[in-house]
């Protein structure tokens, strides 16, 4: 059987100073130390993982929300670019009982008047147009109200014209002491 071999001198020497029972309660903090920063590791490795996931999830919510809102900005865009057609605008203002301009005037810097402003003319088809404001303009959203019953219907009454002032007698003719004054400057600041 193998026994060890004594030591003699400075090896015996030394051999004393190095703990001969102790070498395997030495090693077990070192191992526990080593398993905990593993553990330790690999939990926050999990936890850092579970956070970059719930990251992405919120991200791909708020681009599902980017779109539906880029879509929804698009049908508005459409809404408003309908409406702001020139074919939209007279319908609308014919539905509103408004006439074309007549001829305009222009003033010039100095405060003179160039041209001479014509009257709205007002043409029969015009003229026999009611007073009726647009659907979309009493009620813009989808009718989701119940179905009338019907009602007898009214005897039909010729609908008044409307009769236009005279643009003449609506401008104020000025009076007082300050009515053969200059014309004021169009241009500001000056």
């Amino acid at each position: 059987m193998s026994r060890k071999p004594e030591l003699r001198g400075r090896a015996a020497r030394l051999a004393r100073l190095l703990p001969a029972g102790r070498a395997r309660a030495a090693r077990t903090p070192f191992v526990l130390l080593v398993v905990l920063l593993l553990g330790g590791g690999l939990i926050s490795l999990l936890v850092l993982n579970s956070a970059l996931s719930e990251g992405s999830f919120k991200l791909d919510d708020l681009q599902d929300d980017v779109k539906s809102y880029t879509d929804q900005e698009q049908a508005l865009q459409r809404d408003v670019d309908a409406y702001s057609a020139p074919e939209a605008l007279q319908r609308r203002a014919r539905e509103l009982g408004m006439l074309p301009g007549g001829d305009p005037a222009f003033l010039n810097p100095d405060g003179s008047v160039k041209g001479v402003p014509g009257p709205a003319t007002a043409s029969p088809a015009a003229a026999r147009m009611p007073y009726v404001l647009a659907p979309e303009v009493l009620y813009p959203g989808p009718a989701e109200y119940p179905t009338p019953t019907p009602t007898p219907t009214l005897p039909e009454y010729p609908t008044p014209t409307p009769t236009l002032p005279d643009p003449q007698a609506l401008t104020p003719t000025p009076t007082g002491p300050y009515a053969q004054s200059t014309p004021l400057s169009t241009n500001p600041g000056r």
